[in-house]
């Protein structure tokens, strides 16, 4: 008798087919600027996490503009966090401080 020859799937030309998942159709592009973000109700809900995190943490204290001090900027940074099946998690937004506009000696002394 003839040896019993395993044919695999390939062999007979049959394939799972493809996922073909697009997010960009439901969610548009992480966005870059706080206005693409602003449109959307998922980033403006992570940029509250975020701002109420920063308020409850007493991260930092309002003072009365003195015009011989630099003020420094800040900006929001976006992300997606996903799944490990590739599903959305949650939206994430960090306000960042743009810490290159400090000047040494004027704005601060030490470096963490």
């Amino acid at each position: 008798p003839p040896p019993n020859r395993i044919i695999t799937r390939s062999q007979n030309n049959i394939f799972k087919p493809k996922s073909k998942l697009s997010f960009l159709t439901h969610f548009a592009p992480t966005p870059v600027t706080f206005n693409q973000a602003n449109k959307h109700e998922e980033w403006r809900q992570a940029m509250k996490v975020e701002y109420d995190a920063l308020i409850k943490n007493q991260t930092w204290e309002l003072v009365p503009r003195e015009p011989s001090k630099n003020v420094v900027d800040c900006k929001w940074l976006y992300w997606i966090k996903r799944k490990a099946d590739g599903s959305i998690d949650r939206f994430k937004a960090r306000l960042v401080a743009k810490g290159f506009t400090q000047r040494p000696g004027l704005d601060f002394h030490e470096t963490f």
